[in-house]
């Protein structure tokens, strides 16, 4: 793939919490239209490395780049601005505020929306509020609702409704499935497959390994901290003893691809 088109170029990352090791020395590449899905069992550094990145918890030691320019040292919301968005795990949608005010929050001043301007970006305008509310007809009908009154799957819809608003180059997305109903599960995909088309690029932490291998281009599988595997979901569905060490998926179940 032409490296012009390279939005995030992560090299020999290392994060520590305390004296726990973490991440050791991980680098990846992400490209413009293209998701890349993150995969792996619980505790082996999945949501570590979207903290890192996105500013939250600092590595100790190596460079993530964003559309050509040092990351690393921001804080959060300098990310944000340079067209960074994030879907935490757990949703960590503001409660206390209803889904209109979720939704806004991040093109307000507050935000520091129009501070950064950005050039030669895909999405320009791609996600207006409309646009969002039209993608998730549950948040239209409910948008004075306070962020409490929604159901599990209708929170996960706000916190990656929340993303787009903002019209992300990049977009962070950690275990968005977690906690869904298969439908639910089903609609995150389908939102996933037409953010991708639209030409913005997902960078994907995912416990379902069927969710994340219908969407993705590329997958990397992180195993205590390091990369174990990289390559497509055909050429990871060719290597069983990956598939049964790592993820715990028998080599002989037909993964999508």
């Amino acid at each position: 793939m032409d490296r012009s088109d390279t939005l995030l170029a992560v090299k020999d990352l290392h994060t520590y919490y305390g004296d726990s090791y973490v991440l050791q020395g991980l680098s990846l590449e992400v490209h413009r239209g293209q998701v890349v899905a993150i995969l792996g069992r619980n505790g082996m550094g999945k949501t570590t490395l979207i903290r890192s990145i996105f500013g939250l918890t600092p590595a100790r030691q190596g460079e993530v780049r964003y559309r050509g320019q040092s990351i690393e040292k921001l804080p959060p919301y300098r990310i944000a601005q340079l067209g960074v968005s994030l879907v935490p795990q757990g949703r960590r949608i503001f409660k206390n505020l209803s889904v209109k005010e979720n939704l806004t929050l991040p093109t307000s001043v507050l935000a520091g929306a129009g501070k950064s301007p950005r050039q030669d970006y895909v999405a320009a305008s791609t996600w207006t509020l409309d646009a969002v509310l039209s993608e998730f007809p549950n948040l239209k009908e409910r948008l004075a609702n306070g962020g409490s009154e929604l159901s599990g799957g209708e929170q996960q819809m706000l916190a990656i409704g929340r993303a787009l608003v903002s019209n992300p180059d990049l977009v962070l997305m950690d275990e968005p499935s977690e906690g869904l109903s298969p439908l639910f599960v089903k609609h995150v995909g389908e939102i996933m497959s037409r953010v991708k088309s639209l030409g913005h690029a997902i960078l994907l932490v995912e416990q379902n390994l069927a969710l994340a291998l219908s969407v993705a281009d590329y997958v990397y599988i992180i195993s205590s901290g390091r990369f174990v595997f990289s390559g497509t979901p055909a050429e990871l569905n060719q290597k069983p003893d990956i598939l049964n060490e790592h993820l715990g998926v028998s080599g002989t179940k037909t993964l999508p691809h």
